[in-house]
């Protein structure tokens, strides 16, 4: 059965003629998986005082020195992020107000700085990670692993297909090879 609202969006589109209205509904599906995901991810942080977006900023950081990055520079958090440099300032001045992050000097141009986790920043992306992630996972639990790779293999799809149809750079918010 169709849901009413699909139905009546539906039968709006085809007073205008529009037979097909999948890339809305795939689109609107997304965004409201995306909203819940973020609202549910925010409540389980709380404890830690840590808003999704921070705690995927300090874990960037945390795989970066794991690859022996020593630092990373904002342009890069912000591009990985895919948010405004504005929202990265935000977001690093509040991770170093809580001593999360350190910011050093860029060594060959001084003008510029880079961001690494603090032995604090450092010691919550080790404790918290195996939690949330395993919270994550209890998140899509309904689904069997076959369910699982399908979905994944579907939605790297329709990213691929976004950014052939959208041109955008084949670079955005890049699906395989992420850091």
């Amino acid at each position: 059965m169709i849901h009413p609202y699909r139905q009546q969006f539906k039968n709006l589109m085809a007073e205008h003629g529009i037979a097909e209205t999948h890339g809305v509904e795939v689109m609107r599906m997304i965004r409201i998986l995306a909203n819940a995901y973020d609202a549910i991810v925010q409540a389980h942080m709380r404890e830690e005082n840590l808003s999704a977006p921070r705690w995927r900023l300090l874990l960037q950081l945390y795989a970066a020195e794991m690859r022996g990055e020593t630092a990373v520079s904002p342009t890069r958090i912000s591009r990985f992020q895919n948010v405004t440099k504005n929202t990265i300032s935000s977001l690093l001045r509040s991770l170093e107000e809580d001593g999360l992050i350190e910011r050093e000097l860029d060594r060959n141009d001084r003008r510029q700085f880079n961001i690494c986790l603090s032995s604090a920043g450092r010691e919550l992306i080790r404790a918290s990670a195996p939690g949330h992630v395993a919270y994550l996972n209890e998140l899509i639990a309904d689904l069997n692993p076959d369910e699982i790779d399908q979905l994944q293999a579907l939605l790297e799809k329709v990213h691929g297909s976004l950014v052939h149809h959208g041109d955008l750079p084949s670079t955005y918010c890049t699906v395989k090879g992420e850091e």
